[in-house]
């Protein structure tokens, strides 16, 4: 059902959290797993961990070999942007038949609707958005 499942991963405890879930789906269905960070290029990021190319490249190897420990094989891509924008190209490129993503617990509160990643995501993607909270 899911041949290809795309991870978008940060340095949130949000991100580990979902990782399970996503190794789930991935092996349930056989599934080919991409795990994706963003390189934040705004002036003023909203996680400026995520603002320096070597931590994301840091992140993404790190993620692999944690994925690989759990028997699943990845592919990375690492891009710059606006998260949820290069979220959702990424998805439309890879034909990706599900995102899972991880979610910080305000990002559908109405007041911080506007400000939300997931909430883009899940308003953007060519593809269902399963998020974990």
């Amino acid at each position: 059902m899911f041949k290809t499942i795309l991870f978008p991963i940060d340095m949130s405890p949000e991100a580990q959290q979902a990782a399970s879930m996503a190794i789930d789906l991935v092996k349930q269905h056989q599934s080919q797993l991409v795990l994706l960070s963003v390189v934040e290029t705004q002036e003023n990021p909203d996680h400026p961990e995520q603002a320096s190319t070597e931590a994301v490249a840091a992140l993404l190897t790190q993620a692999q070999t944690l994925f690989e420990q759990q028997g699943v094989q990845s592919k990375t891509i690492e891009r710059s942007g606006q998260p949820a924008f290069v979220i959702c190209d990424v998805a439309d490129e890879i034909e990706a038949d599900l995102i899972v993503m991880g979610c910080r617990g305000v990002g559908l509160i109405e007041e911080s609707m506007q400000e939300s990643v997931t909430n883009r995501v899940i308003n953007l993607a060519p593809c269902p958005v399963l998020i974990v909270p």
